[in-house]
């Protein structure tokens, strides 16, 4: 597993038509645990995707330093679920999720992940068959069949109706329990957040950066549990009330 150390002086877009260059974060401090499932919570827009796309390696034009320590002397594996499924429309379920296999012996692992998203009967069907949950399931399944040290998802179940973003998010977790790692999630849905979170991290509108981190007290087997969750919502909300205008 992956701890991570993130320190982001200044990043920067250029102008396009403005005076000065457009700046998306500032001053951004992070640490993550090895083995921590942390939530990034922040207004649309304010740099979410940008932060992970820098962590990813994506984007190297900034003023700051990344650091990845999987106790080993390589750059640990990176699992990226995007916003946007990116599911090849010329491939089927399967092959889009053993696009990203570099070890052979990996296959073996694309059967029971197949069946822990429920999608077995689909694999050999094209991404135009799939609902949005569905297609956002396979995206999820070829991030994990690489065994990543580090998750990082970028709202992945935006856009998709209430009931299938629960199941998908349960199935994300039993998946994430069965395979540790760290994982950096980018929501700005505070309950999807609380329901998933070891650590809640919440970010400032542009220019980025840290505004509070929270702990999330609730246990595991009472993530199901939505009185719970609103409880501790309305708790959050109430002690930390500069971060209402975010959620």
């Amino acid at each position: 597993m992956t701890s991570i150390r993130i320190q982001i002086n200044r990043k920067c877009y250029p102008a396009v038509g403005q005076a000065k260059p457009n700046l998306a974060i500032e001053n951004l401090q992070l640490q993550v645990q090895a083995g921590e499932f942390v939530c990034l919570v922040g207004p649309s827009g304010c740099g979410k995707t940008t932060l992970l796309n820098i962590i990813a390696d994506l984007d190297q034009d900034f003023d700051g330093e990344i650091s990845l320590n999987s106790g080993q002397h390589r750059r640990p594996k990176i699992g990226y679920v995007f916003q946007n499924p990116r599911l090849l429309p010329w491939c089927t379920v399967r092959e889009n999720i053993e696009l990203a296999l570099t070890e052979p012996q990996l296959n073996q692992q694309v059967d029971a992940l197949i069946a822990a998203m429920q999608l077995t009967a689909m694999q050999q069907v094209y991404p135009e068959r799939l609902s949005l949950g569905m297609s956002r399931r396979v995206a999820i399944i070829r991030a994990f069949a690489i065994n990543p040290e580090l998750l990082l998802m970028d709202e992945p179940f935006v856009s998709i109706d209430a009931p299938t973003a629960r199941q998908v998010r349960n199935l994300l977790l039993q998946l994430w329990q069965q395979r540790p790692h760290s994982v950096l999630f980018v929501t700005h849905d505070l309950r999807e957040a609380i329901a998933l979170a070891d650590r809640l991290v919440f970010l400032s509108a542009s220019p980025m950066s840290v505004i509070t981190e929270i702990k999330v007290p609730i246990s595991r087997q009472e993530r199901d549990n939505d009185v719970a969750i609103e409880a501790f919502r309305q708790r959050v909300l109430h002690d930390y009330p500069e971060i209402r205008s975010l959620v």
